[in-house]
């Protein structure tokens, strides 16, 4: 059942909020019909590309990288235009017209403020260490939200700073929708209510919410009864529901997104560069402030090939999220740290775990945090949890973090919807970009969105904030930029009405198109026109034929998901992957929705990439270890070592998660128990084998029966051995046993088998097993565990 203490309000701040009901459906009943942007009359900043429009090479790129952009032509609309690079050995001159900024990071930040800038006519260069959207920006809770529980601490708080974050959010939201319409869609969240007093109070916060949008609102909010919720949300438990409240928010693919706006701003004619990384900053007098030393460059570093260069810029932006004080130290060594980083980690979980088009929000989890529940690319998420952690590029996901949010999920399904730990399809860990401001009074405090910073040397730092305001906040880190370095713009931000590639000419219908002019299954033409919009016709273009008289384009790289392998070509081609990690976590999501999926895909995904870039052996080879440690960031086991050639000669049969023949796989293959409960029944396992020859045979029976002082007798042995020997080997395995002991602790089936192993012991364990560690406690209890403070709760980063 739910648990509100944290959130209970008092009777007058009850009755407050539910008056604020009656005035916000007047306005929004009396308000303006909403007015929302037409891309046919709005004037763009460059022309659409075309559904087969090929961007410049990462080569190419690299080439004005190393001659700091003095062959990109700016223009007096629509953005610089790179030339071909004519002279790369030309030596510096002090009037080369030099990139106007150097933008350091690859994210939705760094990515945003590059079509920002570029779309202003301004000359800007990108580069990313590891590969566009590999932090924070592919690992979020996947929302476009204005906060439910920022609107609710600025009313309790009368925080009119939050009410103005929540305000601004919930515009960026729907410029967020129409911008990338093929990659965002709206979203109802149910917040199912099991105490009668909860429903009028959370039904009066929602339709605020929707009051405080206005014209940006998406559909309103409503209130359904026990019978309503049920049939919306089947799953739920339906012991005490009294009714369920039902909002609106937006969704998205991050990393399709972040990739969608590194092709935006390319077209723009951004210089954009994945795996080449800063390794110093240069500085220079600037006479017009007093000789002091200023940032005029950097030192770049191929991280895929070891080359070094220089670039020479007018100005940096440091848009790095976690990683902001590794910058700002090549810039001022002994500078305080302004990073608080916090891990959110989020788990995938099979589809029949909640409805295809509703999610769900739990207001009130046993420490205060809240959790989301929510369909996504055909699975499940649900996250998010909230612990300090340290810097690191692909942070793994504590166990514990993943087993606390199971016990919350248990907490609101079904008792008929089993729990298990190896439902868990895949677990990631996505480090909050938290900040201190250096300028603020009180460095210690965090801001509560985002933090602009520009140092003595001219390091323009852009940190915090999240997905849904990155428009936002790259449009005033380039006006700041603008001031700080005296650059000439040709006008003011036009990202508000900026389509993202993909974007001009995507319809809810497409996908019909390409079923029927490329013989696609549905759901492979859903997947792509969703993922790529209009450029999903070059995509399918690439298809290879399956053989089949249907479908006939379109070969899966796995049978349960609908990416095909022509989107691994067009990930080398036209969207900058360079190894296979690139294209299996953000060209595709495979690695976030199935780790296992995803291991077996490798080998074949490595050969056409390999194909596409000219790999050898060795570096195929290096390319699946690569892939393995990789994935270790998304749930796969520690334990597992799997070789390309591993998974040649097992011709991908690897069991679960590449632990095949280990005890490590008992977990995850059987997942109705926990860690715990697997080494408790290993141990009896081990006492019933008393020959100890990992099997429980005749002899094991006869031996049991005499210690328990029955008649022992071979006619007796096979007896019992036959009820539960379902292959008719006359033995029992480990795996066996747990399918005995998971009939005994799911469905109580008994049998002498049963008895003789004590088996009977481990139901009282799981029953155990199935209530979250914290569901006993009193309120009292809960009131003194530790809350998570709003800022630092819900709503991904």
């Amino acid at each position: 059942m739910f648990r509100a203490q944290s959130l209970r309000p008092s009777r007058r701040a009850l009755a407050i909020a539910t008056t604020t009901v009656a005035v916000g459906s007047t306005y929004l009943y009396f308000r303006p019909s909403p007015v929302y942007l037409d891309s046919e009359t709005t004037l763009q900043a460059k022309k659409r590309p075309g559904p087969l429009w090929s961007p410049p090479s990462r080569a190419q790129m690299l080439e004005h990288l190393r001659t700091s952009g003095t062959y990109v032509h700016r223009t007096l609309e629509g953005g610089p235009e790179p030339g071909p690079v004519l002279r790369k050995d030309e030596g510096e001159k002090e009037g080369d017209d030099v990139f106007d900024l150097l933008i350091v990071g690859g994210g939705a930040t760094g990515a945003g403020t590059a079509l920002d800038a570029a779309s202003r006519g301004l000359k800007v260069a990108c580069v990313e260490r590891d590969d566009f959207a590999s932090g924070t920006s592919s690992k979020s809770t996947k929302l476009v939200h204005g906060g439910v529980r920022y609107l609710q601490k600025a009313i309790f708080e009368l925080d009119y700073e939050q009410w103005k974050l929540v305000k601004e959010a919930l515009r960026e939201r729907r410029i967020f929708l129409e911008t990338a319409p093929h990659l965002s869609a709206m979203l109802p969240i149910l917040l199912p209510i099991y105490t009668w007093w909860q429903l009028p109070y959370y039904y009066a916060g929602c339709k605020l919410y929707d009051f405080l949008a206005g014209k940006e609102n998406m559909e309103s909010a409503y209130w359904m009864g026990k019978g309503k919720a049920m049939e919306a949300f089947p799953m739920l438990k339906s012991d005490g529901l009294v009714g369920g409240v039902v909002y609106y928010d937006g969704q998205h693919n991050d990393s399709r997104m972040n990739i969608s706006l590194v092709m935006t701003a390319v077209q723009h004619g951004a210089i954009m560069a994945n795996h080449v990384e800063v390794t110093a900053l240069h500085k220079k007098p600037d006479p017009s402030r007093g000789g002091e030393l200023r940032i005029c460059g950097a030192s770049l570093k191929d991280k895929l090939t070891g080359e070094e260069w220089d670039v020479r810029c007018r100005g940096v932006i440091n848009a790095t999220g976690p990683f902001s004080d590794g910058l700002r130290k090549l810039d001022e060594p002994t500078t305080q740290e302004i990073v608080a980083p916090s891990a959110g980690v989020h788990i995938t979980l099979p589809n029949y775990y909640g409805p295809k088009t509703m999610g769900l929000l739990d207001p009130a989890t046993s420490d205060g945090r809240v959790i989301f529940f929510l369909p996504w690319q055909g699975n499940v998420i649900a996250g998010t949890t909230d612990s300090p952690t340290t810097v690191s590029q692909n942070p793994i996901p504590e166990e514990k973090e993943i087993q606390w949010i199971l016990d919350e999920v248990r907490n609101y399904l079904s008792p008929d919807v089993k729990v298990r730990r190896g439902d868990v399809l895949s677990a990631w860990s996505g480090i909050r970009p938290l900040v201190r401001d250096p300028a603020a009074k009180n460095t210690q405090s965090l801001v509560r969105n985002h933090m602009i910073n520009t140092s003595k040397g001219g390091l323009l730092t852009i940190a915090g904030g999240k997905w849904t305001t990155y428009r936002a906040m790259a449009e005033e880190t380039v006006d700041a930029a603008i001031k700080e370095f005296g650059l000439v713009a040709t006008g003011r931000s036009q990202t508000d009405h900026i389509k993202l590639v993909g974007g001009h000419g995507w319809t809810k219908t497409m996908y019909i198109k390409l079923i029927q002019q490329f013989g696609l299954e549905t759901e492979v033409a859903k997947h792509l026109a969703e993922s790529y919009g209009d450029q999903a016709w070059a995509v399918a273009a690439m298809a290879k034929p399956t053989g089949y008289s249907w479908p006939l384009h379109g070969i899966r790289l796995s049978p349960l998901y609908p990416y095909i392998e022509a989107e691994a070509r067009y990930a080398c081609r036209r969207e900058y992957a360079m190894n296979a990690v690139d294209f299996v976590a953000r060209r595709t999501r495979l690695s976030f929705l199935n780790v296992q999926a995803t291991l077996e895909s490798l080998p074949r995904v490595i050969d056409i990439m390999g194909e596409e870039l000219g790999w050898d052996k060795g570096r195929k080879e290096k390319e699946f270890v690569d892939a393995v440690e990789f994935l270790k960031s998304m749930g796969l086991p520690k334990q597992t070592k799997l070789t390309l050639k591993d998974m040649i000669k097992t011709k991908g049969d690897i069991g679960p998660l590449g632990l095949a023949k280990t005890e490590e796989a008992e977990l995850y293959a059987r997942a109705q128990f926990t860690p715990d409960e697997v080494t408790h029944l290993r141990n009896q396992f081990e006492r019933f084998d008393f020959d100890h020859d990992q099997k429980i045979t005749r002899a094991d029976l006869i031996h049991a029966m005499t210690e328990m002082g029955y008649n022992a007798s071979i006619e007796a042995a096979d007896s019992i051995l036959r009820e539960v020997d379902f292959g008719k080997k006359g033995e029992i395995g480990f795996q066996e046993y747990l399918d005995i002991a998971a009939g005994m602790k799911e469905l109580k089936l008994e049998s002498a088998f049963t008895h003789l192993a004590q088996l009977d012991s481990s139901r009282e364990m799981g029953d155990k097993a199935q209530i979250g560690p914290h569901a006993d406690d009193d309120s009292s209890q809960r009131t003194t565990r530790r809350k998570i403070p709003v800022e630092r709760s819900g709503g991904g980063t």
